[in-house]
This record gives C-alpha cells, structure tokens and sequence, in this order.
C-alpha cells in the first residue's frame, strides 16, 4: 500500500470507531427506563434512582465531549502530518534511534496528559464534586499526577527502552524476547503492586481485631482461602465510592477493603464479598486471565513484528523516512479493530467469571448476603441499572446488577 492509502486507512478507521463509540453511547442513554426496578425496592430510594440516571446522562454526555476533542485532535495531527514534522525537529537534537523514540513518545505522552488535565479537572472538581462522590482535594489531584510522571518515567519509560532496544537490536523476532519480558513483568506486578505501587498513592492500615476480622478469617479457613494479610485502604481520600480486592498469586493472598466499604455494609455483607473475590481464586481466574492476558499480548507483538520495519507506515504519519516510533504508533492506529475483537472476547469471559464467582460466594456463604451487599454497592456508587445490551457487551467487564441478581436467586 501507498502511504496515502495507509493514513486514508488509519484515519477511517479512526471515524469508524468513533461513531461506532459515539453511536453505543447513544443507544446506552436512550436505553434507561422509568421505574424502579422491583428487586431494589426499599433499598434503593425512588429519588435516588433517578439521580442515578440523571448521574450516568451527565457523565456520557461529558465523555461525548471528551472524545470529540481527542478525536478531532488526533485527526488533524494525522492529516496535516504533525507527527512526521514532530520527528523531524526530535532529530535536530537526538541522533541515536533509541532517544529519539524515547523523546518521541516522552513528548506526546506530556503533551496528551497536559491536555487532559482540563477534562480530569472537570470530572473529578465539578461532575464528582456535584454528585456527591468526590474527596480529592486539589494538593492530593497535583501530588497524584505528580507520582503518575514519575512512575510513567521509570516503569513504562523502562518498559518502553527495552521493547525499542529489542527492536533495534533483534530485529523481527524481537516480538519473542519483549513476550518474555511482559510476561515477568505482569508476575511481578501481580505479586508487589499492593505492596510497593498502592502505598505510594493510599495508605494501607491493618485490618483492626474484631467481629469483622475473625468472620472472614472464619470463612477462610472453611474454603481453605489462604489469607496472609488484611488491610484497610483509605479510599475514602478520594471518592465515596467503594470496592474490595485481593492481590497475590500462589498461596498467600492480601485481602485489601476500601474505608468507604466497611462504613456502610454489615459484617455479613462485607464477608459475602469477600466469598466473591475467593470465588475468583477457587476457580483459578486469576490464572485464566493471565493466561489470556498473555496470549493477548503475544498477539499484539506477532502482529507487531509483521509491520513495524515496514517503511510506508512511517512516510503515512509525515515521516521523511523510516522511524520505528512512527510505525509503533501508526501500528497503535490500525491495532483498533483487532483490539475491539478481543475485547468482545474478554469481557464476555470476564462476565462468565462473575457470575460463577457470585455463585461461588451463594454456595459457600450466602446469597442473601451478597445480594444486599450488591444493592448497596448500586446505591451509593448511583449505577446504571438499565445499560443497553450491546453496550454491555463492548464495555462491561462486570454483569450488570440485575442480571446478577436474578442469577443469584437460584441460590436463595
């Protein structure tokens, strides 16, 4: 193909999916209904309800917003070839290829972010801010995107440095050696990121002795869920929203419970949570997304290899000549459609996983339990209780909430 036919390609499929984005989007804020569904009555308000939809129209409404700009930004940067004269002024001043991807990306990567600060500000100071949701405060905003450039330099610049080193100095099979490298690297993001990551941004306290505590070392120990150690996250410095994970691969597992969890749910409700996320280990998702995970990215790189010394990418973005980071961004471009078939893939099995650690909690714990917990969950975080189906099947990682409780009615 001729570059012309390669940026008339890229740029389509640019349009294609954001109309395709924008018209799901659409279908999704058309789709709620007016009635309280039955199974939240008495706990979740008639008022509340529908701040709820009203919550969910304003926020795709501001991602309407949002997008536009990044698309239209991104189309008049590939149309009038900023790109290829952002690579041609880099090379005034780096003549090693690999600083020269490096500052490349470097640059893009700041130049993004400081245009999203505006619509980051927005969302979390007036949309979060008007709902309710929000506990940011500004020095907190600043000190979080702060740490956010200084681990974007370290990990993903350090990530970056060895994929363009492999590139330049392996050559096609490059993509074999950079799977090994994200494959150690997932591992031990697994096994240390609430360890050495979360604390740089949240502070982790020991869960306190007490009803609680002994309730789910009590469960644990009956479902033979090896629970190492428990913490006490303050997420409540930031949103009033709430959740609940586990972290750890192996034998020993870190239970981690948002502040904002266990201040407004039961010991009950907060143990049936719990069941859910042993329900994850039980049934070995977390290796089966791994897994999937890896194969994905194998993939993304096989792919990557077939392309990436392929000179007419770099001359489609503007380049004078070949640039290994303008043809990882233009392949970055074309990836888009590949990326939504395997995120159909992926979601669908994320929400199968779901449903059987839900099921897993019933058999184990208790369905009652879990579905109150998920009721209140609805309530304070204002869901969308009526998502349409094929926006579900694109975005959702997670069942909606009433499919998830009829499914645990079965079980009641």
């Amino acid at each position: 193909m001729s570059p012309e036919e390669i940026l008339y390609l890229i740029c389509g499929l640019l349009i294609a999916d954001f109309l395709f984005d924008q018209w799901l989007n659409y279908l999704n804020l058309r789709h709620g209904r007016s009635g309280l569904p039955e199974p939240l009555r008495g706990i979740y308000p008639e008022e509340e309800y529908h701040r709820s939809i009203s919550y969910q129209r304003e926020r795709q409404r501001f991602s309407l917003w949002q997008s536009s700009f990044s698309f239209v930004l991104l189309l008049v940067m590939l149309l009038s070839g900023a790109f290829g004269w952002l690579d041609g002024w880099l090379r005034l001043y780096f003549e090693n290829p690999l600083i020269l991807a490096l500052a490349f990306f470097g640059v893009l990567f700041v130049a993004s972010d400081l245009l999203s600060i505006p619509f980051q500000w927005y969302s979390t100071f007036v949309i979060e801010e008007k709902w309710g949701f929000n506990k940011t405060t500004p020095a907190t905003f600043i000190k979080d995107k702060l740490k956010g450039y200084l681990l974007g330099m370290l990990i993903g610049g350090g990530i970056l440095a060895v994929l363009l080193y492999l590139i330049l100095f392996i050559g096609p099979s490059f993509w074999l050696y950079f799977w090994a490298v994200m494959a150690l690297f997932s591992l031990g993001a697994n096994m240390f990121y609430s360890s050495l990551i979360l604390p740089l941004f949240n502070k982790l306290s020991p869960l306190p002795e007490g009803e609680l505590k002994e309730a789910i070392l009590a469960y644990s120990r009956k479902v033979n869920f090896p629970v190492e150690n428990m913490y006490v996250i303050d997420g409540s410095k930031r949103s009033s929203k709430a959740n609940a994970f586990f972290s750890g691969l192996g034998k020993k597992k870190k239970i981690v419970l948002f502040d904002t969890l266990i201040d407004n749910h039961s010991t009950e409700e907060l143990v049936a949570v719990l069941a859910h996320e042993a329900g994850h280990y039980k049934k070995k998702h977390i290796v089966k997304g791994f897994v999937l995970s890896l194969l994905q990215s194998g993939l993304m790189l096989f792919l990557l290899s077939l392309l990436v010394f392929y000179a007419p990418l770099s001359a489609a973005l503007g380049g004078s000549e070949w640039a290994m980071h303008l043809n990882l961004l233009a392949f970055g471009l074309l990836f888009s459609p590949v990326s939504l078939l395997i995120s159909l893939f992926t979601n669908k099995m994320s929400r199968k996983h779901e449903y059987e650690a839900d099921a897993f909690a019933a058999e184990t714990y208790g369905a009652i339990p879990l579905q109150e917990a998920l009721k209140k969950l609805s309530v304070r975080n204002l869901t969308n209780l009526w998502p349409h189906p094929l926006y579900v099947r694109v975005h959702y990682s997670h069942p909606p909430l009433l499919r998830r409780l009829k499914a645990l009615e079965k079980y009641v």
